[in-house]
Parts: structure tokens; C-alpha cells; sequence
């Protein structure tokens, strides 16, 4: 499940991620960090539409995989297309090895993917994702109400 020597279609200097996002959306989307559980904007959203990459939008995941999984992050099954996220090994946790999400089209840290664990999905994957590194885009005659 891993990728690695990939090439980002948006590409900008670390001065340039840092006048563009906020300081939390920077420490998420480029320095790998987590939000607080349940206190992001999309934890609970039921809203139908497309979730994508805060930095550079590009389109990520649909609220059609979007399952409660009561782990306190936006839970979703399966991405919107197979190369629209960049898989990782993350060790940063000694003894528990994870797998990173990216944006493949930016790089940016999105959150992680867990398999095995027993939900009933269709892939029995939990993407687990910062709601700070997403943006909903609402279906058409939707409103965004996270």
C-alpha cells in the first residue's frame, strides 16, 4: 500500500504553504500533525458532496464512504479514485507501525488508514482524516451543515 519517490502536481515553497493556510492547517496539512478528536468541523457532518484537499483542492473522498466510526475524526472507506491519495509508513509511534495519508496531488497530510478492525464497509479500511485538511463542496441543492 505504500508510494514513495512521487511527484506532486502542486508544488510550492514552505513560505508559500505558510502565507496560504492557517496556522493549525499548517500544522496539520505540512507538518504531519492531528486535530483534537471531535473537535473538528466534519466529524458528524451528514451533508451529501465532496470532500478535498484544503490546501490545494483537490477532489479526495465523497460523503457516499463517509461512515461514523465514534472515533472522533471524519471516517470514510475508501478514497474517490485509488491515485487521489499517497500511502505512507508512518513509525513515528514506537511499536505501532501506521499508514499515512497523503494528497497525491500536493503532499499533504490528511490523516491515516487503518485496516482490519471490523467495520461493516465494503473495503473494512478507516480512513481516518483530519476534518482541518478537508473542505466539503456540497452536492448541488445541499447546504454545508457539518
Amino acid at each position: 500500500m505504500e508510494s514513495t519517490n512521487h511527484t506532486y502536481a502542486v508544488t510550492k515553497s514552505d513560505e508559500e504553504w505558510r502565507s496560504e493556510l492557517s496556522p493549525e492547517e499548517y500544522a496539520v496539512l505540512r507538518q504531519a500533525g492531528t486535530e483534537r478528536p471531535y473537535t473538528g468541523e466534519y466529524t458528524d457532518a451528514k451533508t451529501e458532496g465532496v470532500y478535498s484537499c484544503r490546501a490545494c483542492g483537490a477532489k479526495l473522498f465523497t460523503s457516499e464512504t463517509k461512515f461514523d466510526s465514534h472515533c472522533g475524526w471524519p471516517s470514510f472507506y475508501s478514497p474517490l479514485a485509488g491515485d487521489s491519495v499517497q500511502f505512507l509508513e508512518d513509525a513515528s509511534l514506537p511499536g505501532r507501525p501506521r499508514t499515512e495519508v497523503r494528497c497525491a496531488t500536493c503532499g499533504s497530510h490528511l490523516g491515516h488508514v487503518f485496516e482490519g478492525e471490523g467495520y461493516d464497509t465494503p473495503t473494512d479500511q478507516r480512513f481516518c482524516m483530519n476534518s482541518i485538511a478537508l473542505t466539503l463542496r456540497p452536492a448541488e441543492g445541499e447546504t454545508d451543515q457539518a
